[in-house]
């Protein structure tokens, strides 16, 4: 995990893309909380990575707490394509009945916006609190972490390009990941 600055957002174009960015993204996540996995996949880009690397605890002045050679998911679209078609089909046995998720997205923050020749990105860091509950049972889970998304503008509005997850955790406290973050 790379120490990223933060762009000042006081700025009215650096905040009108803050805006974009963090609307776009709490949409995306509503469409995740109801299901619509379907809707979900048409907002991300044909080159979508979608990657959340294993944290590992090392000293203090190691390099990164992130292992840059194991993922909890380390996705394309094909992948991301054929996880989405297994959540309706019979053989999703971990996600039937599905979970009940809630995405709290917090401190959003502008990183990068650049123009590469026409083709406008932005890099949106926030902080993700996932909470999931399953059958009838009160028990729940929780997954804590930062995302940092790269949104790209398209003729056809925003589209997720590349998200990474940095967890907080360095074992999942879930019993599976049949759903996205």
């Amino acid at each position: 995990m790379e120490k990223q600055q933060i762009i000042d957002a006081c700025d009215p174009v650096n905040r009108r893309l803050l805006l974009e960015g963090e609307q776009f993204l709490i949409r995306e996540a509503e469409l995740l909380d109801r299901g619509q996995y379907g809707d979900w996949i048409g907002l991300l880009a044909a080159d979508i990575r979608y990657q959340i690397p294993i944290r590992i605890t090392r000293e203090r002045h190691a390099a990164s707490p992130f292992s840059d050679q194991a993922w909890h998911m380390n996705e394309n679209m094909g992948s991301i394509a054929m996880r989405v078609e297994r959540t309706f089909s019979d053989y999703n046995w971990a996600e039937d009945p599905p979970s009940r998720t809630r995405h709290f997205l917090t401190n959003f923050r502008l990183s990068e916006a650049v123009d590469r020749g026409g083709e406008q990105e932005i890099v949106v860091r926030s902080n993700l609190l996932l909470f999931r509950s399953r059958f009838d049972s009160p028990a729940y889970e929780l997954v804590s972490g930062e995302r940092e998304d790269t949104l790209r503008r398209t003729s056809d509005g925003w589209r997720l390009a590349k998200r990474i997850v940095w967890l907080d955790h360095t074992t999942m406290g879930i019993s599976s990941l049949g759903i996205f973050l």
